[in-house]
């Protein structure tokens, strides 16, 4: 039986092996597929990617030229493969990225590299037997030093890269300097390899389809800003369209994209970092004010807290009767959809760089409402009413005064973030354009409308009459 048993087993183990191989093939192929369509997914989500990979490796065949050619080779020699590890490690995906870590690394160099040299011969004066000693005590220092500098906040932010590559570059200078009698040669050729791959990484970030920080940041505040308001406005529709408080399941999932605003802190500060390193390009000048994206970017966060407070609203179970929400119906209507459209023309102003003079008016309407909105919940609500029926309809009040407020501190930040970066004022000029057609197409109406209309009424008896009415007496 046991014999039997055992033999049985190891049937099924060569059944179960010879069948897991005749499924390799097509396991393989559906994992061939399967990345083949998470590759094109990547590509296609951003083509920048594929020409930020094409630019990489362009940039190490330049360099690796140090090798193949022989002349470049004996000036450099195996140091020229230090310019091949910078770019490596430089080559960034934004051109502001890239270029802080090149001048991080140039310059930590430069700098470690000098201080290695002179704590070397400053060492190696003492005598060969105190001189491990003090190179030993010169590497403890600066090592505690820079390592404690780190966590600075402003270093961290912008020079963290550097830090690390000064204690690298100190300790392999002044500690190689102890077994290498040519060390001022040695950090001559590795501080020019280094500064080499650096500025080939920085020329080819610049030059071949660059990628700025900067109008990535500029791009996500304005649209963080424009997701808020379209969740405002669509809010203000579906209260204006229910009459139940029943929101569609549809809308539900359209006023949800707002939720990514919660988590873009980090991003944004981050593309400021980089953003701060790039030259002037385009509309983005010489010392633009990027800190003042990150204003804005708190202060759409803050909104963005309490539009996720008032989105509770639309999936909570708790419904005030039809009678107490009929009665700040068209206020809170209208604060969401003014604020909505006072956010829309705040991005729009952002994206296109222009002062965001109509979105003003948007705010003080929404600021009106507001303020009718608390003198009805102050008189509006008799005595003898059921407090629990209140509560929901309160807290919508409540959250949409907060969220006027916030969306009026936005409003004020981005006119400072336009005369800080000179926005231009076209948007005057067009505006101004738009209402003298409007108020031409409405002029050419009236007139139309003022002909005179002469109705025929012909009755059986033979009796005609004619009305001739005009279109201050049409009733429509």
């Amino acid at each position: 039986m046991e014999i039997g048993s055992v033999s049985h087993e190891k049937a099924g183990c060569f059944t179960n092996g010879l069948m897991w191989f005749k499924s390799l093939p097509r396991r393989l192929f559906a994992k061939l597929v399967e990345i083949a369509k998470q590759t094109k997914k990547i590509g296609k989500d951003d083509p920048r990617r594929v020409i930020h990979s094409l630019k990489v490796g362009l940039a190490l065949t330049l360099v690796s030229l140090f090798y193949y050619f022989q002349p470049l080779y004996n000036s450099f020699g195996v140091s020229a493969m230090w310019a091949i590890m910078t770019v490596v490690v430089v080559f960034e995906f934004s051109v502001g990225a890239t270029l802080g870590k090149g001048l991080n690394r140039g310059m930590a160099t430069l700098l470690a590299g000098a201080l290695g040299v002179g704590a070397h011969y400053l060492a190696s004066a003492t005598g060969k037997v105190a001189e491990p000693i003090l190179l030993g005590l010169f590497v403890f220092l600066q090592a505690f030093t820079s390592t404690f500098v780190r966590f600075f906040p402003q270093v961290k932010a912008r020079y963290d890269y550097g830090m690390l590559i000064f204690i690298l570059t100190f300790c392999l200078v002044s500690i190689s300097g102890f077994r290498v009698d040519e060390i001022v040669d040695m950090a001559h050729q590795r501080l020019s390899t280094i500064l080499i791959g650096a500025s080939v990484c920085v020329i080819v970030s610049i030059f071949v389809c660059p990628v700025w920080a900067g109008e990535d940041l500029h791009k996500l505040v304005a649209q963080n800003i424009e997701k808020l308001g379209k969740f405002l406005e669509g809010f203000g529709e579906e209260i204006s369209k229910s009459s139940e408080g029943e929101e569609s399941k549809d809308a539900k999932t359209s006023l949800a994209e707002y939720k990514s605003v919660l988590n873009s802190k980090n991003a944004e500060e981050i593309l400021a970092n980089f953003a701060r390193w790039e030259p002037g390009h385009g509309q983005f000048k010489y010392r633009h004010p990027w800190k003042q994206y990150l204003k804005i970017g708190s202060l759409t966060r803050q909104c963005a807290c309490k539009v996720d407070a008032l989105n509770g609203y639309i999936n909570s179970e708790i419904k005030a009767p039809k009678e107490i929400k009929g009665m700040i119906k068209e206020t809170t209507t209208k604060m969401s959809i003014e604020s909505g459209k006072a956010l829309k023309e705040l991005a729009r102003s952002v994206k296109t760089m222009t002062s965001p003079l109509s979105a003003n008016k948007h705010v003080s309407n929404a600021k009106t409402a507001a303020k009718n909105l608390k003198s009805l919940l102050i008189s509006g609500f008799s005595e003898d009413i059921n407090l629990l029926e209140v509560i929901p309809v309160a807290a919508v009040a409540s959250i949409l005064t907060d969220i006027v407020i916030c969306v009026e501190e936005i409003a004020e930040s981005v006119n400072e973030l336009a005369s800080l970066a000179h926005f231009s004022s076209k948007e005057t000029k067009v505006d101004s354009t738009k209402e003298s057609n409007i108020e031409a197409t409405q002029s050419r109406k009236i007139h139309a409308c003022s002909q005179h209309v002469v109705i025929t009424i012909q009755e059986s008896a033979q009796v005609q009459s004619s009305v001739q009415l005009t279109d201050q007496n049409m009733k429509l």
